[in-house]
């Protein structure tokens, strides 16, 4: 077959399919234009899901008749010259409109701030429809109806309306958290509208108003800088997760993008800190030269490769980490609304005090137990309402020493005081609960630690200390072990030869293609060194680091923490339970165990006294 040229709405058609692979991508680029053009608010309506009418409406900086003519060519934009290395702008391409004008029917219209008047563009199917002047606000409004009209078989691939309405939203949400100066409105016929007023430089305002105010409770602030490669943002606690990554948000120079690599340093930097399944959240800002990042990877700009990939994922594993240590070991106030709901579903509303002399209850109407004639005996007895008399609980459970009523003051043990240790963050030991809870409290609440967990994560970091401060031991194979490798894996093994070596695990090179594997850790017991060798070479092809040894040594640690500690069902005196919380509170991290679970949980004497309607 003969070589010929394609037609140019052709080539506009396959353009799209790279570029507006659904409504949600049109958005997005017609958002990052409004953006790009000093917007500083933007309006997005839909109907349909974005399939029948998608409407992006800003006052930025606008655009004359000329200017309209160039937008619907491919290849013409006025946000790059003559280079890739310095792009400080969210689109770049010159391909978003020409490729939504040949598959949807379009309609631009906009005006300058120095024009006398506006004008208007249309484009169906790939033609101009016509170009002529009209009417118009400063800023542009952007039309795209019937997307894919022009390519019906794309519409086959499309989800439901309300699935390709949520993915909308899901952009709309990441550039208004990239923007907080922006206000953006969504609304349309398929939605209920969502607002996102300016918050200026709060950036935890703005990420509160699309996370939830309870991100702004549980976030730790990050800024950390290494060879001016910038990082900032919050990170949750991690006992405050979520059941997917959606809550994930990374942008780099104000892009929002889904970068592999940041996601997976935002995991390990969170490992053993967070039960298996969840998510933790996270808002990361990443901010360095354009010239060391290349943002045209890929059609739709949200990935992103890095010059130095190892530098991007220390720094953020560290970043984190090190926030984490400083601040991580708060209990997230999730679990003290949990908490909360769970007395009040305990709760019987019914019972009101009586007019009666001798104070008598009788009971109220309630959705629980309806009344149906109101009690007539004032001064009955509680069993006559079927209260049950039943005695005053026993406190074996609780471990504090108590006196006896007849005892002199000489023999009664004395009580510590309501003021002592209150002013340690997790307070003093109060009492004992079923041989598992430690009920503290401090100087505005309550603390209830799980012991056991607690105490795991206390014996884990001393285990992993231990492991960094020396050599870990190892045990020498007999016969080494010859593992057969390409030549590029054996070489990137004797770089990190010395590291993994202090870990246990002794390689060197035997011969081309070639490494011996002459000790493993003694932690690991029985091993299989080859299986072990060959997924350290992967991991180091791929991400220039060798800590997958390290994390199946932790993991080894962790399970003899839990052995190792302090059991639910034993009994502590109270300096026992002093000493454990006073140790919590030196040790980084105590407020998940190894499996992630929370260790405490803070109840404020403010949530107390609502529970009592004192408040």
């Amino acid at each position: 077959m003969a070589i010929r040229q394609l037609t140019e709405t052709l080539i506009n058609q396959i353009a799209a399919g790279e570029v507006i692979e659904r409504p949600a991508s049109a958005a997005k680029e017609l958002i990052e234009n409004a953006l790009d053009a000093g917007a500083t608010r933007v309006e997005i309506a839909t109907a349909g899901g974005g399939k029948a009418l998608l409407r992006v409406s800003d006052n930025g900086s606008g655009m004359d008749q000329t200017d309209l003519e160039l937008a619907v060519r491919r290849h013409c934009t006025s946000k790059i010259s003559d280079t890739l290395d310095d792009i400080r702008t969210l689109g770049f391409r010159g391909e978003a409109l020409p490729s939504i004008g040949s598959v949807a029917r379009l309609t631009i219209s906009s005006r300058r701030a120095d024009g006398e008047g506006g004008a208007e563009i249309a484009v169906a199917g790939g033609k101009v429809v016509h170009l002529r002047p009209a009417a118009a606000n400063v800023g542009t409004i952007v039309e795209v109806r019937d997307l894919f009209f022009a390519t019906p078989a794309r519409l086959k691939f499309l989800k439901t309306e309300k699935a390709e309405a949520a993915a909308i939203t899901e952009i709309v949400k990441r550039m208004a958290i990239a923007f907080p100066k922006v206000r953006f409105v969504l609304s349309g016929s398929d939605r209920s509208t969502l607002e996102f007023p300016a918050t200026g430089d709060d950036h935890l305002a703005r990420m509160a108003q699309v996370l939830g105010s309870e991100f702004k409770d549980n976030a730790i602030e990050l800024n950390a800088e290494r060879e001016d490669v910038q990082l900032t943002g919050f990170a949750g606690v991690p006992t405050f997760n979520r059941g997917n990554s959606a809550h994930q948000y990374a942008f780099v120079n104000g892009r929002p993008v889904q970068d592999k690599l940041i996601l997976s340093a935002i995991r390990g930097a969170y490992a053993e800190t967070i039960p298996a399944g969840r998510y933790p959240v996270a808002v990361l800002s990443i901010a360095l030269d354009p010239a060391l990042v290349d943002v045209n990877v890929h059609p739709a700009k949200s990935d992103v490769r890095f010059r130095d990939p190892g530098l991007v994922r220390g720094l953020i594993v560290g970043a984190v980490r090190e926030a984490l240590a400083r601040e991580g070991d708060r209990a997230a106030t999730t679990g003290a609304d949990g908490m909360m709901r769970a007395f009040r579903a305990g709760y019987q509303p019914g019972w009101r005090p009586s007019s009666g002399a001798n104070g008598a209850w009788s009971p109220q109407t309630s959705p629980y137990r309806p009344i149906d004639r109101e009690v007539e005996t004032v001064g009955a007895s509680r069993s006559s309402f079927g209260v049950s008399e039943r005695p005053q609980a026993s406190f074996d459970g609780l471990t504090m020493p108590t006196a006896r009523a007849d005892a002199s003051p000489a023999q009664r043990p004395e009580l510590p005081r309501q003021e002592a240790g209150s002013q340690f963050p997790l307070g003093a030991a109060r009492a004992q609960l079923h041989e598992n809870y430690i009920i503290a409290q401090t100087e505005n609440g309550l603390i209830i630690v799980d012991q056991h967990a607690a105490h795991e994560r206390l014996v884990f970091e001393e285990l992993r200390k231990a492991m960094h401060s020396k050599r870990m031991p190892s045990q020498v194979l007999l016969i080494p072990e010859i593992v057969d490798l390409p030549e590029e894996d054996c070489d990137r093994l004797m770089v990190h030869a010395e590291g993994l070596a202090k870990l246990g695990l002794a390689v060197e090179r035997f011969g081309p293609g070639a490494v011996a594997v002459r000790e493993t850790p003694a932690m690991l017991g029985e091993v299989d060194a080859q299986g072990l060798v060959r997924q350290l070479a992967d991991e180091i092809a791929e991400w220039d680091t060798s800590s997958g040894l390290a994390a199946k040594l932790e993991y080894v640690a962790a399970t003899m923490a839990c052995h190792g500690s302090v059991r639910s069902g034993r009994r502590l005196r109270p300096e026992e339970m002093n000493a454990l919380l006073r140790q919590m509170e030196a040790t980084p991290g105590s407020g998940q165990c190894n499996h992630g679970r929370p260790t405490y949980i803070e109840l404020k004497l403010s949530d107390i006294e609502r529970l009592f309607g004192r408040s």
